[in-house]
């Protein structure tokens, strides 16, 4: 081969690698620039986007385009609820009662774009703006208030939560009062005024018991009085009509018939002591022949 052959063929390669270099480093470029241009955001997340330093806009989950070299995400925002560590302070009652109250608070990130300028360290500021609005609350309400309306207080505080902290772009989701702690003489005073509230309770128990016993045996003895007055009253009623119709026996039979019935009730009267257990002895009247005598010849005298 000749040296001129060799010299043309060195100068077609050069001229034909230089051509493609150029092509080839235009095509890394433009693959360079779409892959820096597209971003793909998660579904749990939003990125916020600077140009030269300054808000540009917030990527929602999904493909999103931005322009390369000249934007770039600065911050990715994880927007799934959060729960801050369950923090306790001191708060004072407005009786004057210590109590320590342990919280619990959670949130999630609706506007990265303010959380990232506006607000250093959010799990820091909300538990800070919470501790604050629980002394604060608290403070308002007695101990016993504080006991019996937990709920009420947990949706205050919430509410005032949430107010504190909209411009920072955070909605507050629940605000929990895990425990109501008090040291260890409140406890004690506590616990005394609870056994004495028991007793109290007891002793209403016991006098209403007692004035009810009072009340059904005062009912019992009017009852019992009243059936036996009414027992009385038929009594009186049957003598009365008995009375009646011996005074119509004796219009009618005259003094005889009188003699006549006072003698059968005597006759009567010794049978019966005559046939009671373990009688012995009869006890009889002195007049009790003639009476037996004046019956029956009164009833002879009838049989006539």
């Amino acid at each position: 081969m000749k040296p001129e052959d060799t010299d043309m063929d060195i100068d077609m390669i050069t001229d034909l690698v230089g051509g493609n270099l150029v092509v080839l480093l235009l095509a890394l470029f433009i693959i360079l620039c779409v892959f820096l241009a597209i971003r793909i955001v998660p579904q749990s997340e939003q990125h916020v986007v600077e140009r030269f330093g300054r808000l540009k806009s917030v990527l929602g989950p999904g493909i999103n385009f931005i322009v390369p070299f000249l934007d770039k995400v600065a911050h990715k925002v994880s927007i799934l609820e959060r729960q801050l560590p369950n923090a306790s302070q001191d708060a004072i009652t407005a009786d004057n009662v210590l109590v320590q109250v342990e919280t619990s608070v959670f949130y999630r990130i609706l506007e990265p774009e303010k959380t990232v300028y506006r607000i250093r360290d959010v799990d820091g500021a909300i538990a800070t703006t919470v501790a604050g609005i629980v002394r604060a609350e608290i403070g308002k309400m007695e101990l016993d208030e504080v006991q019996s309306n937990r709920s009420t207080l947990i949706a205050t505080i919430k509410t005032s939560v949430e107010d504190a902290v909209d411009n920072w772009g955070i909605e507050v989701t629940r605000a929990e009062i895990l425990d109501v702690n008090l040291d260890q003489a409140t406890r004690d005073a506590m616990l005394q005024q609870l056994n004495a509230e028991r007793e109290r309770r007891a002793a209403v128990t016991r006098a209403e018991g007692q004035k009810r016993a009072v009340e059904l045996q005062a009912d019992g003895d009017l009852y019992a009085a009243r059936q036996e007055a009414e027992a009385r009253r038929v009594q009186a009623d049957a003598e009365a009509y008995a009375t009646g119709v011996v005074a119509e026996a004796i219009a009618k039979g005259g003094l005889e018939a009188v003699q006549y019935n006072i003698a059968l009730e005597q006759v009567k009267g010794i049978t019966r002591m005559a046939e009671g257990q373990g009688t012995q002895t009869i006890v009889v009247p002195a007049d009790a022949a003639d009476a037996f005598g004046k019956a029956f010849q009164m009833l002879k005298g009838r049989s006539t």
